[in-house]
C-alpha cells in the first residue's frame, strides 16, 4: 500500500474544512478580487470596474464571505455620500504567492491540457 502521510494535511477530517476554504478562494471571483485588490485599496465602484464581466450582487457577496474570513477589510467613511474601502489583510496578502504559483502550473500546462481535452473529444 502507498504511503499517503504526505497527503493528511488535505485528507485531515475527510477533506470537509479544507474543501470549505477552498471553495471559497477558488470560486470563480475571488481570486481576481484579491489579485485586484494587491494593487492597494479600492472603492466598490473602482473594484467593479477593474473585474469585467462580475455584477454587483457577485461583488458583493464575494467582499462579504472575504471579509468574514479576514483575507479583506472594510473601512467605512462617514462622509456624504458614504465612502467604503477595501483593502486586503495581512492573510489576504499571503495568498498571493500560493496564487502564483497555481496561475504558473496552470499557464505552464496549457499545451497537455487542451491536448488532452482535444483527445478527449475525439473518443
Amino acid at each position: 500500500m502507498p504511503d499517503y502521510g504526505h497527503t493528511c494535511m488535505i485528507r485531515g477530517d475527510g477533506g470537509k474544512t479544507l474543501r470549505a476554504i477552498l471553495d471559497q478562494i477558488c470560486n470563480k471571483w475571488t481570486l481576481l478580487i484579491v489579485a485586484t485588490l494587491e494593487q492597494g485599496t479600492l472603492r466598490f465602484t473602482d473594484l467593479r470596474q477593474q473585474i469585467p464581466g462580475i455584477s454587483q450582487r457577485m461583488l458583493t457577496l464575494t467582499l462579504r464571505n472575504l471579509e468574514r474570513d479576514g483575507l479583506v477589510s472594510r473601512s467605512v467613511f462617514a462622509e456624504v455620500p458614504p465612502r467604503v474601502e477595501y483593502a486586503l489583510t495581512p492573510t489576504g496578502q499571503s495568498l498571493i504567492p500560493p496564487a502564483l504559483a497555481l496561475a504558473g502550473w496552470a499557464i505552464e500546462h496549457v499545451p497537455q491540457i487542451e491536448a488532452s481535452r482535444a483527445r478527449w473529444a475525439d473518443r
